[in-house]
């Protein structure tokens, strides 16, 4: 009698080995390009700040969590955009690379490394989580987590 758990994890292995590694992807390319320009635009608002610019790219209702000092705070995207639209005169700048990007259907997660400059000049660093849903064709940042440290590579 054949061990109906082996058959299944044969099979499952079969349909791995012949199945075409595109046809495994996790989103197409275009998706994660929307994804990330999603993230993009509001750092762009940040920078700018631009409270309308950053309120352009979250979902009504989503929130932020923050890590500062291991204390989480927790702001409603208004409080958020009013945070980061603050008058000032320095420039400051977030930047993200090698990020992680999953999609599935109409959800999606980014887990990427930071370092924000004020200045031109790293002033910390840490992890950016955002999940987004997309509605209505255009992806929109549902929820933010970051935390925040300052023994940053390139820290002076």
């Amino acid at each position: 009698m054949v061990n109906s758990r082996m058959f299944a994890c044969t099979l499952a292995a079969l349909i791995w080995a012949v199945t075409p590694p595109a046809a495994i992807a996790t989103a197409p390319a275009a998706d994660e390009k929307a994804v990330l320009a999603s993230l993009q635009a509001l750092f762009d608002g940040l920078a700018k700040r631009d409270k309308a610019a950053v309120l352009a790219q979250l979902l009504p209702g989503g929130n932020a969590t923050l890590m500062r000092d291991g204390k989480p705070v927790q702001l409603s995207f208004e409080a958020l955009a009013d945070r980061l639209s603050q008058p000032g005169t320095a420039t400051r700048e977030e930047r993200i690379h090698d990020p992680l990007i999953r999609i599935d259907d109409n959800i999606a997660i980014v887990w990427a490394p930071f370092e924000f400059l004020i200045d031109g000049k790293v002033d910390h660093c840490g992890q950016d989580s955002a999940q987004l849903v997309r509605v209505n064709g255009r992806w929109l940042i549902a929820s933010l987590g970051d935390n925040n440290r300052t023994d940053c590579p390139g820290k002076k």
